[in-house]
Protein backbone atom coordinates (compact mmCIF):
# COMPACT_ATOMS: atom_id res chain seq x y z
CA UNK A 1 0.00 0.00 0.00
CA UNK A 2 1.53 3.30 -1.06
CA UNK A 3 1.44 6.10 1.46
CA UNK A 4 0.29 9.50 0.36
CA UNK A 5 3.18 11.90 -0.10
CA UNK A 6 3.76 14.57 2.50
CA UNK A 7 1.97 17.82 1.95
CA UNK A 8 4.13 20.82 1.09
CA UNK A 9 2.54 22.24 4.24
CA UNK A 10 4.10 19.42 6.31
CA UNK A 11 4.23 21.50 9.50
CA UNK A 12 0.48 21.95 9.72
CA UNK A 13 -1.32 20.29 12.61
CA UNK A 14 -2.90 17.62 10.42
CA UNK A 15 0.46 16.48 9.02
CA UNK A 16 2.04 16.45 12.48
CA UNK A 17 -0.89 14.46 13.87
CA UNK A 18 -0.49 11.95 11.02
CA UNK A 19 3.19 11.55 11.90
CA UNK A 20 2.40 11.02 15.58
CA UNK A 21 -0.29 8.46 14.72
CA UNK A 22 2.01 6.57 12.36
CA UNK A 23 4.73 6.55 15.00
CA UNK A 24 2.32 5.15 17.64
CA UNK A 25 0.84 2.49 15.38
CA UNK A 26 4.15 1.56 13.73
CA UNK A 27 5.90 1.12 17.06
CA UNK A 28 2.95 -0.85 18.43
CA UNK A 29 3.04 -3.31 15.54
CA UNK A 30 6.83 -3.54 15.66
CA UNK A 31 6.86 -4.47 19.35
CA UNK A 32 3.95 -6.88 18.99
CA UNK A 33 6.25 -8.85 16.68
CA UNK A 34 8.19 -9.93 19.78
CA UNK A 35 5.51 -9.98 22.47
CA UNK A 36 4.80 -13.70 22.04
CA UNK A 37 8.47 -14.61 22.46
CA UNK A 38 8.70 -12.42 25.56
CA UNK A 39 5.50 -13.84 27.05
CA UNK A 40 6.80 -17.39 26.54
CA UNK A 41 9.72 -16.43 28.79
CA UNK A 42 7.50 -14.63 31.32
CA UNK A 43 9.10 -11.32 30.32
CA UNK A 44 7.81 -7.97 29.14
CA UNK A 45 8.95 -5.09 26.97
CA UNK A 46 11.06 -3.52 29.72
CA UNK A 47 13.05 -6.75 29.91
CA UNK A 48 13.50 -6.67 26.15
CA UNK A 49 14.79 -3.10 26.16
CA UNK A 50 17.37 -4.03 28.79
CA UNK A 51 18.43 -7.14 26.84
CA UNK A 52 18.67 -5.13 23.64
CA UNK A 53 20.93 -2.40 25.03
CA UNK A 54 23.11 -4.82 26.99
CA UNK A 55 23.57 -6.81 23.77
CA UNK A 56 24.55 -3.61 21.94
CA UNK A 57 27.13 -2.67 24.59
CA UNK A 58 28.49 -5.65 26.53
CA UNK A 59 30.01 -4.37 29.78
CA UNK A 60 27.48 -1.54 29.97
CA UNK A 61 27.21 -0.12 33.48
CA UNK A 62 23.94 -0.18 35.38
CA UNK A 63 24.03 3.63 35.55
CA UNK A 64 24.50 3.91 31.77
CA UNK A 65 21.61 1.53 31.18
CA UNK A 66 19.50 3.56 33.58
CA UNK A 67 20.25 6.69 31.54
CA UNK A 68 19.50 4.94 28.23
CA UNK A 69 16.17 3.56 29.39
CA UNK A 70 15.05 6.63 31.32
CA UNK A 71 13.37 4.55 34.04
CA UNK A 72 13.63 4.56 37.82
CA UNK A 73 16.32 2.65 39.69
CA UNK A 74 13.58 0.58 41.29
CA UNK A 75 12.12 -0.44 37.92
CA UNK A 76 15.53 -1.29 36.52
CA UNK A 77 16.38 -3.24 39.66
CA UNK A 78 13.28 -5.37 39.19
CA UNK A 79 14.05 -5.96 35.51
CA UNK A 80 17.71 -6.83 36.13
CA UNK A 81 16.70 -9.07 39.04
CA UNK A 82 14.34 -11.00 36.77
CA UNK A 83 16.96 -11.30 34.02
CA UNK A 84 19.66 -12.39 36.47
CA UNK A 85 17.38 -14.97 38.12
CA UNK A 86 16.62 -16.42 34.69
CA UNK A 87 20.37 -16.48 33.97
CA UNK A 88 20.00 -14.19 30.98
CA UNK A 89 22.21 -11.38 32.33
CA UNK A 90 25.29 -11.45 34.52
CA UNK A 91 26.38 -8.57 36.72
CA UNK A 92 30.06 -8.17 37.58
CA UNK A 93 31.97 -5.49 39.46
CA UNK A 94 34.13 -3.09 37.44
CA UNK A 95 37.87 -3.79 37.17
CA UNK A 96 38.97 -0.28 38.25
CA UNK A 97 35.96 0.68 40.34
CA UNK A 98 34.53 -2.30 42.21
CA UNK A 99 31.36 -0.29 42.96
CA UNK A 100 30.51 -0.27 39.26
CA UNK A 101 28.19 -3.01 38.13
CA UNK A 102 28.91 -4.16 34.59
CA UNK A 103 26.24 -5.98 32.60
CA UNK A 104 26.72 -8.72 30.05
CA UNK A 105 24.35 -11.19 28.46
CA UNK A 106 24.88 -14.86 29.22
CA UNK A 107 24.83 -17.30 26.29
CA UNK A 108 21.12 -17.89 26.99
CA UNK A 109 20.53 -14.12 27.09
CA UNK A 110 22.40 -13.67 23.81
CA UNK A 111 20.30 -16.40 22.16
CA UNK A 112 17.03 -14.90 23.44
CA UNK A 113 17.96 -11.36 22.38
CA UNK A 114 18.99 -12.62 18.92
CA UNK A 115 15.69 -14.48 18.43
CA UNK A 116 13.71 -11.42 19.52
CA UNK A 117 15.76 -9.16 17.28
CA UNK A 118 15.00 -11.43 14.32
CA UNK A 119 11.30 -10.51 14.63
CA UNK A 120 12.18 -6.82 14.71
CA UNK A 121 14.66 -7.18 11.85
CA UNK A 122 12.03 -8.80 9.64
CA UNK A 123 9.50 -6.01 10.21
CA UNK A 124 12.01 -3.16 9.92
CA UNK A 125 13.72 -4.73 6.92
CA UNK A 126 10.41 -5.11 5.11
CA UNK A 127 9.40 -1.51 5.88
CA UNK A 128 12.83 -0.19 4.84
CA UNK A 129 12.69 -2.14 1.56
CA UNK A 130 9.22 -0.77 0.80
CA UNK A 131 10.27 2.81 1.56
CA UNK A 132 13.61 2.83 -0.27
CA UNK A 133 17.03 4.06 0.76
CA UNK A 134 16.28 7.80 0.60
CA UNK A 135 13.23 7.39 2.81
CA UNK A 136 15.21 5.42 5.40
CA UNK A 137 17.72 8.25 5.77
CA UNK A 138 14.87 10.76 6.10
CA UNK A 139 13.16 8.57 8.69
CA UNK A 140 16.38 8.41 10.74
CA UNK A 141 16.75 12.19 10.52
CA UNK A 142 13.22 12.74 11.81
CA UNK A 143 13.68 10.26 14.67
CA UNK A 144 17.04 11.79 15.62
CA UNK A 145 15.32 15.18 15.65
CA UNK A 146 12.96 13.87 18.36
CA UNK A 147 15.93 13.17 20.66
CA UNK A 148 17.06 16.17 22.73
CA UNK A 149 20.46 17.43 21.47
CA UNK A 150 22.15 16.62 24.78
CA UNK A 151 21.22 12.94 24.45
CA UNK A 152 22.13 12.42 20.81
CA UNK A 153 25.78 11.54 21.52
CA UNK A 154 24.67 8.70 23.81
CA UNK A 155 22.44 7.30 21.07
CA UNK A 156 25.15 7.74 18.42
CA UNK A 157 27.50 5.77 20.69
CA UNK A 158 25.33 2.68 20.20
CA UNK A 159 26.24 2.38 16.53
CA UNK A 160 28.35 -0.71 15.96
Amino acid sequence: MASPSASPLFLREEEIRRGVELLYFGYGHLTRAIDEGLAAQGLGRAHHRALYFIARQPGLTVSALLALLGITKQSLGRVLGDLSTRELVEVKPGAQDRRQRLLRLTPAGTALEASLFEGLRERMGHAYAEAGQGSVAGFWTVLEGLIPPGERARVAGLRG
